[in-house]
């Protein structure tokens, strides 16, 4: 069988890196979470005080994306890749609130989405991957065979989260969680470089009342019958 390309865009907490994962697992495809990039480069700019409550020296960020080096590396008991920023493991470290409080103002930088942009579609060029993000079908693989956008409520939404940080032993509030998403949202949608969009051919695929099981059997469902049809 021929491989696919196939595009997961959503909004924040929609459940996009763990269906991406699963199906990347089910069809033999490399798996890349686009989200974790800019968690990375947020978690840089963060500990090179870039970033913080009071301000966002963009420049300074700017002129040090050189020193910035992200790869993913497969860990076999996990089964799946987890994000690396120059060398070190940092996939517990970039999924905090802290980082999803500032990920945003970060990812809309041009110069940081150039860069990954760049990054990302060398990693697919051979296809057989499943990317998770907010502009793969529009911008990184505007020709991937499947596009899927994934949506749920922000109320809905927010409680995963909530719940995914409180058992990773985080202190946060339900509030804190859901505002986080909502300003994340608008963000998202409102930024003058490749804002979050339903690219034209892609499925929108709600799954505020489906389970995990649910869903995956859904898209795998999805993905299994574009791999038929780019086959023949």
């Amino acid at each position: 069988m021929q491989k696919i390309t196939i595009a997961i865009d959503g909004f924040s907490s929609t459940g996009k890196s763990t269906v991406a994962k699963q199906l990347a697992k089910a069809l033999g495809y490399v798996y890349v979470d686009s989200g974790a990039m800019y968690r990375a480069v947020t978690l840089y700019s963060m500990q090179n005080d870039y970033i913080n409550d009071d301000h966002f020296h963009i420049q300074k960020l700017i002129d040090d994306l050189k020193n910035i080096k992200i790869s993913f590396k497969f860990n076999d008991e996990l089964g799946f890749a987890e994000v690396y920023l120059n060398g070190k493991n940092v996939e517990k470290d970039i999924r905090t609130l802290e980082v999803s409080n500032f990920v945003s103002p970060v990812a809309e930088t041009s110069e940081v989405r150039k860069m990954l942009v760049k990054q990302q579609q060398q990693m697919g060029k051979d296809k057989g991957v499943v990317m998770d993000g907010r502009d793969i079908g529009t911008i990184v693989f505007p020709d991937a065979e499947l596009k899927i956008f994934m949506n749920a409520s922000a109320e809905t939404r927010a409680k995963r989260r909530y719940h995914e940080l409180l058992d990773r032993g985080e202190d946060v509030q339900y509030d804190d969680v859901l505002h986080n998403v909502v300003l994340r949202d608008g963000i998202d949608s409102n930024r003058e470089d490749s804002p979050l969009r339903k690219a034209k051919d892609a499925i929108e695929f709600d799954n505020s009342d489906l389970t995990v099981e649910e869903q995956f059997n859904t898209l795998y469902g999805l993905a299994k019958r574009a791999i038929v049809e780019h086959s023949k």
